[in-house]
């Protein structure tokens, strides 16, 4: 099985570190895994979109023209976006700056509102977990969650892992965000 995934956004919303943490997740899950960044060189405001390939087999190539699950989290990435993910696939947005929903009927389209959840649980730095937990919920592999902190483990520097918890249970909420 293979999971073709891209997470698309704004630089400074965590894009990058979902797509490194989904990554080192399926590492640990003995998945082969790719993972590729692309972003401008303003990265903090500018756009932002990492790809994440899992699988049981090789991957012959990162580069990617279509997707089994798009998250977008902003206007434009949808607007670019949008179009590329597979029939029968899966698009998860949050609603918070998104001013034209998308319109695809031949996908399933997931709108959460992570940032409304970030409030509830009184962290806006949270945000990016929550998008994960919703992203961790509707993906055909199952990762299991001690790798998911294994991976947030992996990714954040020493400093930050008193936060752990804190970004478990926003991945939770997350999770509850798919209807």
């Amino acid at each position: 099985m293979t999971q073709e995934i891209i997470i698309a956004g704004f630089g400074g919303q965590g894009v990058l570190s979902m797509g490194k943490i989904l990554a080192y997740s399926g590492l640990m899950d003995d998945k082969e895994v790719t993972w590729m960044p692309s972003y401008g060189p303003e990265q903090r405001g500018g756009t932002a979109n990492v790809t994440v390939i899992l699988s049981d087999e090789k991957i012959s190539s990162p580069i990617l023209d279509s997707y089994d699950i798009v998250v977008v989290l902003n206007q434009q990435s949808l607007d670019k976006f949008e179009s590329k993910v597979k029939p029968g696939g899966v698009l998860i947005y949050d609603n918070n700056g998104i001013h034209k929903p998308p319109t695809r009927q031949d996908i399933n389209v997931y709108c959460i509102e992570a940032m409304n959840a970030c409030i509830e649980m009184g962290n806006s730095k949270t945000y990016n977990m929550v998008v994960m937990g919703a992203l961790l919920e509707v993906m055909s592999y199952k990762l299991p969650m001690e790798n998911v902190i294994k991976g947030l483990k992996k990714s954040l520097p020493e400093r930050h892992h008193k936060l752990i918890p804190l970004n478990e249970a926003a991945i939770e909420k997350g999770r509850t965000l798919i209807k």
